[in-house]
């Protein structure tokens, strides 16, 4: 308890030295909106509206949300926060969202682009951090193209494409762009893991060459049609495919057998998956200021993966299938979310709303392996093996209402309060049939407080509500261990709940200099989700994912992205950021104290760019890590320590020859080795007989992509 007043204590000097230096800055303007127009961006040569946003310091601040981690990462239904509005409105979609178009809407076609800091009735979403806002050209009748080819080059030698072409235009109040998509996902690892005996006496070696074969192919529209100046309506459409395969080549040396003898397995894992997306909205503004807004949208994921593996005395030699894994899944969800907002007062806006989610997930899992019994085709020819919850149909429905005051006190303080009720009803059934209803009450209050234009203090306190993986549901594959193919579902999980507290000071140096912000948080984790114990006896011991407790998360983030005009350099930019948290939770499972999941100790990064408009030249470098130990995760007989994952990023661009952008970027270029270790024991890990030390690190190698863009 020492360490964590001493470590609070830290946070507090370090907050109160760092706001400090920012309070003696002086700014007199009281406008929180921060405008750049084209005309700034010109000497850029800028070729998309993300080409934009990179020349601007502090960007990664405005675009990072403040959002509670959550364990499983689910996102079901819509919600009202967005980061990126394009003509002060959110797009109609999910996977087919605002911050996935930057690449694809031409620089000429922008007007201006706005970093909103305040929160207000008028913005179309609500304000968790800062919004950006890309304003268009009201041209009647225009047209462009764009294009971007390139290479990636993988350290074995792999060459795959990447590519986007894409279309924008306008024609009196129809605005359109479609673009297709080509990305690569190829991954080549090169692993290693060496396993100790408690003595550090050498048990055995595993080496691993592990390929993953994945492109994905995308097509994307947005339309939009404004038939008055009162009305507008808009359409979103998407679909992805990618089929990605994987292999997998592993080599064991068993130093424990005498002689010393070697085996191989070799795995197969063909995969297919494809999703779809379609969104529409309608916004209607009245005479009296009113504004009425409903939105759709309906999208599915299709994803199916078989693993088959081999083992063999030596490469050549006759193979034996020991195993046969095959799972898939498909995710609908449908979503209407609909609103009325209007002015209580000149200075208050209060907006009433409720949206209603469908979601629907099957999935399926069969497992076969090479034990006596029945041969079934169905299991690639091997015995099949019980699996319990392994077929399951999981839908939701859940309503959310909601009602958002904003309240602006005065020309420098604006407090935002909002109020959401969630409904829902969860049913399962397949091998397991169950229904459970859930109503949570969400409070949150965010106040501004600008002392200038350039200086904002920020405060929030918030309920969120995390929502379910449907996976944690039925049975699915275990990727944290190799040893356990599969772990068991839970269909008596709970949400997580947490009670989050924010305080962000945030200020702009003047002349457009950079930009420095602190954030201190402090979270109360309720229900928090890792491993539970659903062990059948003591020498059959397992593991799902359940609610293990309550637990503390608290913090501070300081990022700073500064211009070098004070050495002579204005058109170079350094940004630099620190992440410090601790987190603590007593776990039943492991019977002492540890870190909340997926909360670590933290991170550093550090970056430069300096762009050279006199000679269409930019470059510069992007460099992160983390701090060794950051993330255990605890099982109930083993424990895994992740160490850091750092990555040096490499880049250069120049407009050349015919106007074309070339680019060039070189990721991993310190080809780190990402390593973990492993802690196994005899019985439950809170007995403490170490049986086994597995050290492993994996290396994916350097990375180089080779770039040419253009907009006609």
């Amino acid at each position: 308890m020492k360490v964590k007043k001493q470590y609070s204590l830290t946070l507090i000097v370090l907050i109160t030295v760092f706001s400090s230096f920012a309070g003696a800055q002086n700014s007199s303007e009281d406008d929180s909106t921060i405008t750049y127009p084209a005309s700034f961006f010109s000497q850029y040569g800028p070729v998309s509206v993300n080409d934009m946003l990179n020349v601007i310091p502090g960007i990664g601040l405005a675009l990072e949300s403040n959002e509670v981690q959550s364990f499983n990462g689910a996102n079901r239904g819509l919600g009202g926060s967005e980061q990126i509005l394009i003509n002060g409105k959110r797009m109609a979609g999910k996977a087919n969202e605002a911050s996935s178009q930057l690449d694809r809407i031409p620089a000429d076609q922008v007007q201006y682009i706005e970093i909103i800091r305040g929160t207000s009735g008028d913005l179309d979403v609500r304000n968790s951090g800062q919004l950006v806002n890309i304003v268009l050209l009201e041209s009647r009748s225009n047209s462009n193209l764009s294009t971007e080819f390139g290479m990636t080059h993988f350290h074995d030698g792999t060459v795959e494409p990447v590519g986007t072409f894409s279309i924008s235009g306008q024609s009196g109040q129809f605005d359109y762009l479609l673009s297709a998509d080509i990305k690569t996902g190829y991954e080549a690892l090169d692993s290693f893991e060496l396993s100790v005996l408690p003595d550090l006496s050498l048990n055995d070696t595993r080496v691993f060459e592990r390929v993953r074969e994945k492109t994905t192919y995308t097509l994307n529209s947005n339309i939009s049609y404004q038939p008055s100046p009162s009305d507008r309506i808009a359409f979103n459409g998407l679909y992805s495919e990618s089929d990605p395969p994987s292999s997998l080549l592993r080599t064991i040396t068993d130093f424990q057998s005498s002689p010393v003898s070697s085996s191989i397995e070799r795995e197969d894992i063909p995969a297919t998956a494809d999703s779809w997306e379609l969104g529409g909205d309608y916004e209607h503004s009245f005479s009296n200021g009113g504004k009425y807004k409903i939105l759709f949208i309906v999208n599915e994921k299709n994803n199916t993966a078989t693993r088959q593996r081999y083992v063999a005395d030596a490469i050549g030699s006759p193979e034996i299938k020991n195993l046969f894994l095959h799972t898939s899944s498909r995710e609908r969800e449908r979503i209407v979310r609909t609103s009325y907002a209007w002015n209580l007062a000149d200075n208050q806006n209060l907006e009433l709303g409720i949206e209603r989610a469908q979601t629907i997930q099957n999935s399926s899992l069969r497992l076969g392996s090479n034990v006596p019994g029945v041969l079934s085709a169905d299991h690639g020819g091997l015995t099949p093996i019980a699996v319990p919850n392994a077929f399951s149909t999981v839908e939701e429905i859940r309503y959310e209402g909601f009602a958002v005051h904003n309240w602006q006190i005065n020309q420098r303080m604006s407090l935002e309060s909002s109020l959401l009720y969630e409904d829902s009803q969860i049913k399962q059934s397949g091998d397991i049939n169950k229904k459970r209803n859930f109503d949570f009450l969400k409070p949150k209050i965010d106040f501004r407080f600008n002392l200038s234009n350039s200086f904002q203090l920020r405060m929030s306190a918030e309920k969120d509500v995390s929502q379910l993986s449907f996976r944690d549901f039925s049975a699915a594959i275990n990727d944290r261990d190799e040893e356990q193919d599969t772990f068991a579902g839970n269909p008596e999980l709970e949400q997580e709940q947490v009670w989050r507290y924010n305080v962000n000071l945030d200020y702009r140096l003047p002349n457009d200099g950079g930009v420095l912000n602190s954030r201190i948080f402090y979270y109360n984790v309720g229900d928090s989700i890792d491993r539970i114990d659903v062990s059948t006896s003591p020498t059959n011991l397992a593991t799902t994912n359940g609610n293990v407790g309550d637990g503390t998360v608290f913090g501070l983030n300081l990022n700073a992205s500064i211009r070098l005009g004070f050495v002579n350099l204005p058109q170079a930019v350094i940004t630099a950021g620190l992440l410090v948290q601790d987190s603590y939770i007593d776990d039943p499972l492991i019977a002492m104290e540890r870190r909340v999941v997926p909360f670590d100790r933290g991170n550093f990064s550090v970056g430069f760019r300096h762009d050279v408009p006199s000679k269409g030249l930019n470059y510069g470098f992007n460099y992160r890590d983390g701090f060794d130990g950051n993330r255990p995760f605890y099982d109930i007989n083993n424990v895994i320590f992740i160490g850091s994952r750092s990555n040096l990023n490499l880049f250069a661009e120049k407009v050349g020859f015919g106007g074309f952008t070339y680019r060039l970027e070189a990721d991993n270029v310190l080809d780190h080795d990402s390593c973990r270790e492993r802690r196994r024991f005899s019985g439950y890990l809170r007995d403490g007989k170490l049986t086994e030390i597995e050290r492993f690190c994996t290396n994916n190698g350097v990375r180089v992509t080779f770039k040419v863009r253009a907009t006609f």
